[in-house]
């Protein structure tokens, strides 16, 4: 990677950072640190064009847009909040000589958990109980086998994206007794807590082998509707989907053709093609499916973790010991 068009940051004592986000509350954990920077935080897309001018240094993710470029003379580096990038043009920053660094990792452990939250919740069949208890209904044992909890003990656990948080997870289902498969694109890398590693183009084969399949993976044009009409033939009627990647990399017309004709079992989703999910989606009505509104990543640690990958990577900028921590561009 060429880095002769970076350009160059200011001094820590001339340098101003912008926060963007619609809720972290990055300035404050970041003021706590006492760095001396100057810095910023807006909450609004109209207030990031306005103010970005100002702006050496951009944390941000969901209020990006790329036509901001425009607007920010003095930018030089960019910390996304988020894990995923695919917001970005990457071509156009390496243009303009901007540098983009993701927050893979900062938020695996979350994510993670909140994957193997979902397991539980369709396979413990919390949602019924939830519900039931609004009723204030005590529901009888069941003598029907569907209708009853289950246990994952020997059941397999299909991961597609065997990465930072795929792999967390493969180690939180070890810990259940579950059969672990993991898919990644780089098989050769392999993984920790996984019985076997494949390629993804091994999907078909892999399919109906699996009891619950999760999504970890980041959307690219290979992961751009994976799961759609044939993965979801090829898996158990019994199956459950569990997606944390993005919305996208499952197609919601066939998921949800599935889920009315009975030809799988339940979905847990955290992330959908269009967010918030619309209020007049099929989705919001299954029974068997549960929704989180794309809070996988969401902790109380989360501040802290992306500035912690932030302030190592000014320290890399000002030292120029490149690539940075997660460098994109």
């Amino acid at each position: 990677m060429a880095y002769s068009n970076r350009i160059m940051l200011p001094a820590k004592d001339r340098l101003t950072l912008c926060f963007a986000h619609a809720a972290y509350r990055l300035q404050e954990r970041f003021l706590l640190r006492g760095t001396g920077m100057n810095c910023f935080e807006i909450r609004s897309l109209d207030d990031l064009e306005r103010r970005l001018p100002e702006a050496d240094v951009l944390v941000v993710s969901g209020l990006w847009r790329n036509t901001l470029l425009d607007k920010a003379p003095r930018l030089g580096f960019i910390q996304s909040i988020s894990a995923g990038i695919d917001q970005y043009d990457t071509a156009a920053l390496k243009a303009r000589g901007i540098s983009l660094a993701s927050a893979q990792g900062a938020n695996a452990a979350a994510v993670s958990e909140h994957a193997m939250a979902l397991i539980l919740a369709l396979t413990r069949r919390l949602l019924e109980a939830r519900d039931n208890q609004a009723r204030h209904h005590w529901r009888p044992m069941m003598g029907e086998f569907a209708r009853r909890e289950d246990e994952l003990s020997g059941k397999t656990l299909l991961v597609v994206g065997y990465g930072r948080i795929g792999q967390r997870l493969g180690k939180l289902a070890k810990a259940f007794d579950l059969r672990v498969i993991g898919v990644r694109r780089d098989v050769a890398s392999g993984g920790a807590h996984t019985d076997a590693v494949h390629a993804i183009g091994d999907l078909p084969t892999l399919l109906p082998q699996a009891d619950i399949v999760a999504l970890t993976c980041p959307l690219t044009p290979e992961t751009q509707g994976l799961i759609g009409a044939s993965a979801l033939a090829a898996m158990k009627p019994d199956a459950l989907l569990i997606n944390v990647a993005r919305g996208r990399c499952v197609d919601e017309a066939a998921l949800i053709g599935a889920l009315e004709q009975g030809r799988l079992a339940g979905a847990g989703l955290d992330c959908f093609a269009e967010e918030p999910l619309p209020v007049d989606s099929p989705l919001w009505d299954f029974p068997h499916v549960l929704i989180t509104p794309h809070t996988a990543g969401e902790t109380r640690r989360y501040e802290d973790n992306v500035l912690d990958l932030l302030v190592e990577n000014l320290d890399r900028l000002w030292s120029n010991r490149l690539p940075l921590k997660n460098q994109v561009v």
